[in-house]
């Protein structure tokens, strides 16, 4: 009986097709999928051959704020809802949008402007239409000011172009991407996961090569300079997002009807787990002058903490947050001085309407080591003695809240 469990787990893969199955352990896999069309990561865009002979050509990067065309628009095969809320298990996902018009998204996000905080869950392909959808929505919220912004996405994939286009707007506007638990990112959805300030990842991630469309390519030979040059924009797009080139590569040597799922080291190893380090770098100088030394130096000890602590396979995104949410007490956050500024600082509007029994007490006892002392806020000295001293220890994924 304990060898029929194995294979009966590889036949729930192969049947899901893109989705793995929440029991995976923490290693990487490789599985096929029913089609590679179905999401995937496919490039229809035109190249020139000779980019993959030179430098590759970088896509802008957003600066001044675009011009956006209000033509309708309907999600295919995809559904999108906004809640002010961020405990999707007690409270939901929200309304669904289905109005993309800007007075409907207004309306929709009216009574999250008070809090400053918004979700917007996402569950379909990444196309054209949801590209248009993130520059509408975050159009509004920037208007509005609401500074917390969560894409809640689930994904198998789609258009490269579409998601670097899409990606390069979530960059410029601070979104916290999530993978929740049951939810996949695969394909063109990891450019997405790539873009966020900060990625919390409880779902799966994977990978395959990017199917090239519309092309006039006989040979494998020009099939593969096209690919190249193709290649060489997303390597520009994960560099300048903070994401390692590697994936680039990697995606390169993984069949499109297989599925290469990352594991959680391989998602801290790549930069697409925890804290973006190219917005932790622009962060770091903003807030050493904005909140001082000894803030950044707590900020960096909570995210150490917050690794070794609370990520481990399979836990889900509510406990993760929660996890954190009580962990950061111990390093006096939210700071009085910056409490925008603070990890998890788009939760305080929602427990700032609780009370204190809701709130609760400190980390509980059982949460700590064997013989460990509870947590204190650390001294800028001790936290630089704990960088030192973790060099060498194994951690969970990099970063943080």
């Amino acid at each position: 009986m304990p060898k029929l469990f194995p294979t009966a787990c590889l036949a729930c893969l192969l049947l899901l097709g893109c989705r793995a199955g929440d029991d995976a352990g923490d290693a990487a896999a490789t599985v096929e999928v029913a089609s590679a069309e179905e999401g995937g990561a496919v490039s229809t865009a035109p190249v020139q051959v000779e980019e993959a002979e030179s430098e590759p050509v970088p896509d802008p990067v957003p600066g001044e704020p675009e011009e956006i065309d209000w033509t309708p628009i309907e999600l295919e095969q995809a559904e999108a809802s906004l809640s002010c809320e961020l405990d999707y298990a007690q409270q939901g996902d929200g309304a669904p949008l289905v109005d993309f018009g800007h007075d409907a998204i207004a309306a929709a996000l009216e009574d999250c402007a008070a809090r400053g905080v918004m979700r917007l869950r996402y569950v379909g392909k990444i196309n054209a239409d949801f590209a248009a959808m993130m520059q509408r929505v975050t159009r509004v919220t920037d208007e509005l000011g609401i500074g917390k912004r969560v894409l809640d996405i689930d994904s198998s994939g789609g258009m490269v172009e579409d998601a670097i286009r899409a990606g390069d707007r979530i960059a410029e506007s601070r979104w916290t991407v999530w993978v929740r638990e049951g939810a996949v990112c695969h394909s063109a959805c990891v450019f997405i996961l790539a873009a966020g300030d900060v990625r919390m990842v409880s779902g799966r991630v994977g990978i395959h090569r990017i199917i090239r469309m519309s092309s006039s390519a006989t040979t494998r030979a020009e099939l593969n300079r096209e690919l190249r040059a193709v290649y060489g924009r997303v390597r520009d797009y994960l560099e300048r997002n903070g994401a390692a080139t590697a994936v680039a590569d990697m995606m390169m040597a993984v069949p499109n009807r297989n599925l290469r799922l990352l594991a959680a080291n391989e998602l801290s190893l790549y930069g697409l787990d925890g804290i973006n380090p190219a917005q932790d770098d622009l962060d770091r100088l903003r807030l050493m002058r904005k909140c001082g030394e000894d803030f950044v130096v707590r900020r960096d000890a909570f995210a150490r903490a917050f690794d070794a602590r609370c990520k481990s396979p399979n836990t889900d995104l509510e406990a993760l947050n929660a996890c954190g949410l009580e962990l950061r007490r111990k390093y006096d956050f939210p700071d009085a001085t910056c409490p925008a500024e603070s990890p998890l600082s788009e939760f305080d509007a929602l427990l700032a309407a609780q009370t204190p029994e809701q709130v609760g007490g400190g980390a509980p006892e059982a949460d700590l080591q064997d013989g460990e002392a509870p947590l204190q806020a650390p001294s800028q000295e001790q936290a630089r003695h704990d960088d030192a001293a973790a060099a060498g220890e194994p951690r969970g994924s990099s970063g943080g809240p």
